[in-house]
């Protein structure tokens, strides 16, 4: 896995295991790879990736069963949406609308533009 320099790698990996639980490679209530196995996947530190699942845990995002392992717990998706959309509410939209604004884009542009992409992930999902 390739990580970002501005970002914790085990919350670049929490992000990776929570885009896998949405788009369902991990089902509710499934298991998920050991620390172990996690950590040969993405490439790094055992400890790393512990504290990659003690930080989904805290989240309530997965949950440990003793001797069994860690497991995607129910509304997992619903969490990681809530948090996701005010992370992205409180700390990226702001230089989003810098950049309209700077770049002196129309809002009306912008909104053409998202309607034909939320056109095409209508189409993908035929």
């Amino acid at each position: 896995m390739n990580f970002k320099e501005n970002k914790a790698i085990y919350l670049q990996i929490a992000e990776r295991i929570c885009d896998e639980i949405l788009l369902d490679k991990y089902k509710t209530e499934e298991r998920v790879p050991s620390v172990r196995e996690y950590a040969a996947i993405v490439e790094v530190n055992f400890n790393t990736v512990m504290r990659t699942f003690e930080y989904l845990q805290s989240q309530e995002i997965i949950y440990n069963k003793r001797g069994l392992g860690y497991f995607v717990s129910s509304g997992a998706k619903d969490i990681i949406i809530r948090l996701r959309k005010a992370t992205f509410l409180e700390d990226e939209i702001y230089d989003f609308f810098k950049q309209i604004h700077t770049l002196d884009i129309p809002m009306d542009e912008i909104a053409e533009m998202y309607n034909r992409y939320s056109k095409e992930q209508q189409n993908r999902k035929i």
